[in-house]
């Protein structure tokens, strides 16, 4: 077999990991968040001074060791251990808030006190946090799934099965849909038609990228998982069209139904795979010369669900974004959440017995429940994390943790100090520019493909190749943070 050959079967034919590991990795991110949070209170605490020497530099070596560099561990080396790599974590952050709380003024009323502090709402952090971490798991994956040490159950299934990889696809469908212009609220200026018209130009450079994808695959002979979209078709074209099948219904359907749209849509697209041949042509045709359709099935009858993962996405993004000031609103919203997740799971439960297993490949109705449930899970372990550094900012009145919730007219706190801090963010980076982010980790991981034989690398090297690459990814987006750059010419 030749190289491009066994690089595809190392893919294919795989069937994921249990629906507990993949939960599992939604409480590691959070984690991360709380460690570099408390780094820096602590630091406040002993030097009584923010930002760190060196800023430009340590600010971007913290947030590298504290929130990528785990990540990566965590599905190579670490992978076995996670449940314990997670438990110590979480082990040395409850004793660290701890001896905080004891040491404030009035431990007693301190709870009390955080729950009715009022907070600035000019953004939700939790949900960019959420949509940043999307990008940055989405980066590491789809160059470690290449290599030997990225355990096999993580990758995309086949035609059935829940791998981490195959969540991810569906919390980046999810994660687009919070911050889009419906879900968000906005008054369309002009006629829906108008409205429509942007929209449609607004997705060129997913469109552009899908084009340039496509080519630079065919001319150098890259590996392809065929089965995973098709022959021509790929994930940027399904962002696109998604975004304008949804532009499209929303133009005429109200935004606050989202979730009856998506429901509908999930459950008579899952209703054609039950009653018809559609669900035999996706997973068992495989004449593919035959016509356009034949050779991009699993691609385009896929963008179905993730329409309806995008209009639950369009959903939960309204009641995020609703104007909130007390801190006791956000941890009701929180629990809301996380109730919703917990109904869709037992749901997603009795799909699987009743009905069919999750199947990425078609975007099937288990899948749709299942994305949506994992990702409110993932966005309200983030949101958690998030009162933890509020709460500790609270008991150690440190109130420079860039990209966080602030107290509302709290006395000596610098507002220079903040975007000072939140200028050398490594999330706010990545926020910034994260379509270049996700192009660049595209372009990265072709050119490391050619550059070294991903099958046969050991284990150490896999692990060093991995951080180098993310490293590189961050510092170009940091660097252009820093200057103030956004690279958006749509």
């Amino acid at each position: 077999m030749s190289e491009k050959e066994l690089k595809e079967a190392f893919v294919r034919n795989l069937n994921g990991t249990s629906l507990t590991e993949v939960s599992l990795g939604s409480i590691l991110a959070p984690e991360c968040l709380i460690t570099r949070g408390l780094i820096l209170i602590l630091y406040y605490l002993i030097k009584s001074a923010l930002p760190l020497p060196l800023p430009l530099i340590s600010h971007l070596l913290l947030d590298y060791c504290a929130l990528i560099l785990p990540l990566v561990l965590s599905c190579t080396i670490l992978s076995s251990i996670l449940h314990h790599v997670i438990i110590c974590l979480v082990f040395v952050t409850v004793c660290v808030i701890c001896c905080m709380w004891c040491k404030s003024k009035d431990p007693q009323n301190t709870v009390n006190s955080f729950l009715q502090s009022h907070i600035e709402c000019k953004q939700v952090p939790f949900v960019t946090i959420f949509r940043v971490f999307v990008n940055v798991k989405t980066a590491i994956s789809i160059l470690a799934v290449d290599f030997a040490v990225f355990p096999r159950r993580y990758a995309k299934t086949e035609s059935y099965g829940t791998g981490v990889m195959d969540f991810g696809v569906g919390a980046y469908i999810f994660a687009n849909a919070l911050v889009c212009p419906e879900a968000r609220g906005k008054n369309f200026s002009g006629s829906r038609l108008n409205h429509i018209k942007k929209q449609l130009l607004s997705v060129w450079p997913l469109v552009f990228l899908g084009m340039g994808r496509l080519v630079s695959l065919k001319m150098t002979g890259y590996h392809e998982h065929v089965t995973e979209y098709g022959v021509h078709w790929n994930f940027f074209f399904t962002l696109a069209i998604v975004r304008v099948v949804v532009s499209l219904l929303l133009a005429v359907l109200p935004a606050s139904q989202s979730w009856v749209y998506a429901i509908l849509i999930s459950g008579f697209y899952q209703f054609a795979l039950e009653t018809t041949e559609l669900k035999n042509f996706i997973l068992y045709n495989n004449d593919r010369e035959k016509d356009f359709l034949h050779a991009n099935k699993e691609g385009i009858f896929s963008v179905v669900g993730y329409v309806a993962i995008y209009l639950a996405g369009v959903q939960v993004g309204l009641y995020i974004m609703q104007p909130r000031s007390l801190v006791r609103q956000w941890f009701k919203v929180l629990f809301n959440l996380l109730f919703a997740c917990f109904v869709l799971f037992i749901v997603l439960f009795a799909c699987q017995t009743l009905v069919e297993p999750v199947s990425r490949c078609m975007a099937n109705l288990p899948f749709f429940i299942w994305s949506v449930a994992q990702s409110l899970l993932f966005i309200s372990c983030i949101g958690i994390a998030d009162m933890v550094i509020l709460f500790s900012k609270k008991t150690s009145g440190c109130h420079f943790v860039p990209l966080s919730w602030n107290f509302c007219k709290k006395q000596n706190v610098s507002e220079k100090k903040k975007e000072e801090l939140d200028r050398l963010c490594l999330i706010q980076a990545v926020s910034r520019n994260q379509l270049l982010f996700f192009m660049l980790a595209n372009l990265m991981t072709g050119l490391t493909n050619s550059l070294v034989d991903t099958l046969h690398c050991s284990s150490l090297f896999s692990v060093c190749v991995l951080l180098l690459y993310m490293f590189m990814n961050c510092f170009v987006i940091y660097l252009l943070h820093v200057c103030g750059i956004t690279i958006k010419f749509w």
